[in-house]
């Protein structure tokens, strides 16, 4: 019998992960906790010595005019997708993806000074690990929010019985696992929920669903899906009996 899935993230990133699934062999069911909207909002004027993305849906955002304006500014980036991205959209790379946030403001500060003017390609809904650890390097940190994440109020029945049926969850953020367990508990769902093999990007995105009485929670060994992927399948693993 197939083992289904719980994935909870943005609609877009849970069809993604649902295909890596499929190649390992699992089911996904998919009932997102928030949804992605664009934020009007206005670019600051001038030039810039580089810019900033952590999010493919960054560079989505921009518009036709916005990328031909950033065309030859360096773009840095953290993550593959956000690089893909940015090659779609035909913005300058100036180097590979960095694994994660702090990477990436320790490779923009070894290459711009500190009066260098950088522009962060944001979020509404995000950590201030990034703009705090550029408060520390000291160079002008610039930010624009382009899209948020906002919370959903409900799932759908459809997404509720889906979910009661899963023999396991992926979580990607603390704040999806939060807002999860908020939905669960408004579709009648709570402790079926909290029985669920919760497979999560990092410790303390496992931090609330361990306080909401989850059992069953493992951490990958690093935030990357592909060790997330393989500490879901560990922790599916039948006990050996002795």
């Amino acid at each position: 019998m197939t083992v289904t899935i719980a994935l909870t993230r943005a609609q877009d990133d849970a069809e993604a992960t649902a295909a890596a699934l499929r190649l390992r062999g699992f089911a996904a069911a998919i009932a997102p906790a928030i949804e992605i909207r664009a934020v009007a909002a206005a670019l600051p004027a001038g030039r810039f010595d580089a810019l900033i993305a952590t999010s493919p849906r960054a560079i989505f955002a921009l518009d036709p005019g916005e990328r031909a304006r950033f065309e030859a500014t360096p773009l840095h980036v953290a993550g593959e997708r956000t690089a893909q991205a940015a090659r779609d959209a035909g913005l300058m790379l100036a180097g590979a993806p960095a694994a994660d946030s702090a990477t990436l403001v320790g490779r923009v500060a070894a290459v711009l000074t500190p009066s260098a003017r950088v522009l962060y390609l944001a979020g509404r809904d995000r950590k201030p690990t990034l703009e705090a650890a550029f408060a520390a390097s000291g160079a002008k940190l610039e930010v624009v929010a382009l899209y948020a994440a906002e919370a959903r109020e409900a799932w759908s029945a459809r997404e509720a019985r889906a979910i009661a049926g899963c023999t396991a969850a992926l979580h990607y953020s603390r704040r999806t696992a939060t807002l999860a367990l908020a939905l669960a508990t408004r579709a009648g769902l709570a402790e079926r929920f909290r029985t669920l093999v919760h497979v999560c990007l990092a410790a303390d995105v496992a931090e609330p669903l361990r306080t909401h009485g989850a059992e069953r929670v493992a951490v990958a060994e690093a935030p990357d899906e592909p060790r997330l992927l393989t500490a879901l399948e560990r922790a599916l693993r039948p006990s050996p009996k002795g």
